[in-house]
């Protein structure tokens, strides 16, 4: 929001200067991110009156004016007045902040320029760069500065970061409240400007106007101004629009945006000629229909937009953006001026839908002051009059829909104290609410304005108080402390898991709920649930895995140059059900760059790192052990070698760990290799949380036997691990593959897998025999089981 400070001052001449202002309404929460000088270095500019005009001596296209006060100056534009008009002259000596020059004499062709003739660009007042400022013949006398004669060209702005909860600020009427309020000043709101022609004619009488969709439109207001002619507005007019960041379209649209500027009501003009059948109707669209906007481009309407209609269609999108078809142009002798409350959500909602942010739905989505409609038409009738010449209409036509009930908040005594830990007088209390605009009704209940839609609570009472206060009036105090609620399910889970997850050493990454089709479509996952209203044109269906949103933040930790990658993220994914999606717990991690090494040749990480670190997860966050599966699952966006499921207790999967296969990472630009851990949370819920419980140290020995078997290579090392513990039965204390040997003298195709079983029991030693019984039985079963011959 910018704003302008000479206005403000205007409205509340009490201010001191614009670094205070903007000081206090940062202080108080209307934070001032900045300012800056419009028409900076003007102020020795002056008005000269062209006294002659003849060619340049030896360069063409270039004209030698006398001007009085100045003498003669050297200039290129193509709009030099005749003799008598009126132009805008840089002395000797001025610095010229917009073209970064200062003006000293020049040779040109053999002539000294004593000056310069100035365009709206060398002053800073706009773009327009096409001529010399040139104003009408007597605006003033020779050698008045500018800025005296145009106080609009000079001004300091305020640049505001407004938050969505102060809508009443995006005005300089709820500004200059605001300023009074927070400065303990005295205001008073001015009186709307009074028409200088009307005639006896009613609007009514010549536009009917009708609410269908009462619950979407609180109320509208149309206003005639008949005669007039419509052309550049006032300089003034221009500049003060200028400096505010709104281009000057014509007098009769800017009196629109310098009304919604300062009351931040937006209205709109309609040329009351190009009406059909002399009506206006607030509706719904229906489906289908079209409608060409102002900017040109022609829109499909859905039954869920509010449009603006006249006999025959749609010539306006409520509160977003008027139809090219009732375009204000130089033809316009009837002017229909609208002023209107429209829904918030309803303009919200058509203006993504439409992908339309303009000035209008940036204040209606927000919620405007619907108590102010008739003050704001009255005034921009006045106002349009004046410029254009024309003369209002007796009355205003009127129609009503579902009027917002006035809002009461009580504040109690204690509020303060119990909220701040200060007790603030009641009558001082009453005092800073009534200046923000609040009527004290009986006792401590308070009705709020319209133009307050953001309270609603005794809190936001307190918070009003203690803005206008001022933060330093509260002092540094230990709150109270309370136990927070018991955390449990789902909650208690992710809180589980992401503490587990960071224990690991592994950094959480924060992921939104949406992705783009395309991600969904490289990773070749199921199609998901569509966003009807989504935020951008990338984000546009729910997440059917949380690898999408992972992915982007390694890609952009990637190109930042951080190429070790340690990262998880935890979250619902949404898959699609027979009425309502289904939301499934997930945990994904994904490890990439340089295992961590100490004096050592760094090594990347690989499917080792990945299986190791799915087994700890499971582990901690169940107490149950984990075992790799490998060749029984297919996962489209995982390369087959190195994918493995995750099993725990031989029969529940609970996720799966890989590589990222390569097609995916060059579709998806992630630059280099990446391991994948996914593990489904609900079915790590299901199978509970085991404490760890102490073994006794063993009382009897172990014995290991090792046996070296030559099998076709593709046979997973895995299942074979599997199967050896399966045959050894409850003597095996543990299995582990120590060695994969392949190459002269083990024949071509094959592999050799050497393991190493260890034998324990509970309650006796084994004897040699026992051992090698068992062990023999474990090597025949897996051997027949494999087609695999034991190597001596």
């Amino acid at each position: 929001m910018k704003a302008s400070y000479s206005w403000l001052k205007q409205l509340v001449p009490q201010i001191a200067d614009s670094r205070a202002l903007g000081d206090r309404f940062t202080s108080a929460g209307v934070e001032v991110e900045g300012a800056h000088e419009f028409g900076k270095g003007i102020e020795t500019c002056v008005l000269a009156w062209v006294v002659s005009v003849r060619p340049h001596p030896t360069k063409s296209g270039l004209r030698l004016v006398t001007v009085d006060p100045g003498g003669e100056v050297v200039c290129g534009a193509p709009n030099v007045p005749e003799p008598g008009g009126v132009v805008v002259l840089a002395p000797l000596g001025t610095y010229l902040p917009a073209k970064n020059m200062t003006i000293g004499r020049r040779d040109i062709g053999g002539v000294v320029s004593e000056g310069m003739l100035c365009s709206e660009a060398e002053l800073g007042l706009s773009d327009d760069s096409s001529g010399i400022l040139v104003l009408p013949n007597g605006f003033a006398e020779p050698g008045t500065r500018l800025v005296d004669a145009i106080p609009e060209t000079r001004d300091t702005i305020l640049e505001i970061g407004l938050t969505a909860n102060r809508p009443d600020c995006l005005g300089h009427i709820g500004l200059a409240r605001e300023a009074a309020a927070l400065m303990g000043l005295a205001w008073k709101r001015p009186a709307p400007e009074v028409p200088v022609r009307t005639i006896a004619q009613k609007t009514a009488d010549a536009v009917k106007i009708t609410i269908e969709a009462k619950d979407r439109c609180a109320h509208y207001a149309g206003s005639l101004v008949d005669g007039v002619t419509v052309g550049p507005s006032p300089l003034g007019v221009r500049y003060r629009l200028s400096a505010l960041g709104v281009r000057s379209i014509s007098n009769a649209v800017d009196v629109t945006n310098v009304v919604m500027l300062e009351y931040a009501h937006p209205l709109h003009a309609f040329d009351l000629d190009k009406v059909r059948g002399g009506v206006i109707v607030v509706r719904l669209a229906r489906l289908g229909e079209k409608l060409v906007t102002l900017d040109g481009v022609e829109r499909t309407l859905v039954a869920d937009d509010l449009v603006i209609a006249d006999g025959e269609g749609p010539i306006a999108l409520a509160g977003v953006m008027g139809g090219a078809s009732t375009e204000i142009s130089a033809s316009t002798k009837r002017v229909l001026l609208e002023c209107a409350t429209f829904d918030p959500r309803s303009v919200r909602r058509t203006a993504r839908r439409q992908g339309l942010h303009s000035e209008s739905s940036h204040r209606f989505e927000r919620g405007i002051d619907h108590g102010d409609t008739r003050e704001c038409i009255l005034h921009a009738s006045a106002m349009t009059a004046r410029l254009c010449g024309g003369s209002v209409a007796s009355e205003i036509a009127w129609a009503q829909g579902d009027e917002a009930k006035p809002v009461t908040v009580t504040l109690r005594d204690s509020a303060c104290e119990r909220v701040l830990g200060v007790a603030v007088p009641v009558a001082e209390s009453t005092a800073i609410l009534e200046r923000l605009g609040l009527e004290k009704t009986s006792g401590t209940t308070f009705t709020v304005p319209p133009h307050r839609p953001d309270i609603t609570r005794e809190i936001d009472l307190v918070e009003e108080i203690v803005r206008v206060r001022g933060m330093e009036t509260v002092g540094a105090r230990l709150p109270a402390v309370h136990p927070t609620r018991p955390v449990g399910g789902r909650e208690a889970l992710l809180r589980r898991v992401r503490q587990t997850a960071v224990s690991l050493g592994l950094s959480e990454a924060l992921t939104f709920g949406f992705t783009s089709k395309k991600m969904l479509e490289a990773l070749k996952l199921p199609g998901s649930v569509e966003l009807a209203n989504p935020l951008t044109e990338e984000l546009t269906v729910m997440r059917t895995s949380l690898l999408p949103g992972l992915f982007e933040a390694i890609s952009r930790a990637r190109r930042h140059g951080e190429s070790d990658v340690a990262m998880f993220t935890t979250g619902v994914v949404f898959m699609k059900g027979a009425d309502l999606p289904e939301e499934r717990p997930m945990l994904a991690v994904a490890i990439a760059g340089a295992r961590p090494s100490y004096l050592t040749k760094p090594e990347p990480v690989d499917v080792w790192d990945a299986s190791g670190l799915a087994v700890q997860l499971v582990s901690r966050l169940t107490g149950l052990g984990c075992e790799l599966v490998v060749g029984e699952s297919h996962v489209a966006y995982l390369h087959p070698r190195g994918l493995a499921s995750l099993l725990v207790d031989k029969r529940q999967v609970v996720g799966h760990m890989g590589p990222v296969h390569p097609d995916v990472i060059d579709a998806l630009d992630l630059g280099g290799e990446l391991m994948i851990v996914e593990l489904d949370l609900d079915a790590l819920a299901r199978l509970g949380q085991r404490t760890t419980r102490y073994s006794p140290i063993p009382r009897f020995p172990a014995s290991a036997r090792d046996v070296a078997l030559l099998i076709k290579e593709g046979v997973p090392a895995g299942l074979v691990l599997t199967a050896i513990r399966e045959a050894a039965g409850p003597l095996a204390e543990d299995v582990r593959i120590f060695d994969r040997f392949t190459g002269s003298p083990v024949p071509a195709g094959h592999a050799s897998l050497a393991f190493r079983v260890v034998y324990r029991s509970a309650d006796r030693t084994l004897t040699d025999a026992e051992i090698d019984q068992s062990h023999a039985k474990v090597v025949a079963e897996v051997a027949a089981r494999f087609n695999a011959v034991q190597r001596a």
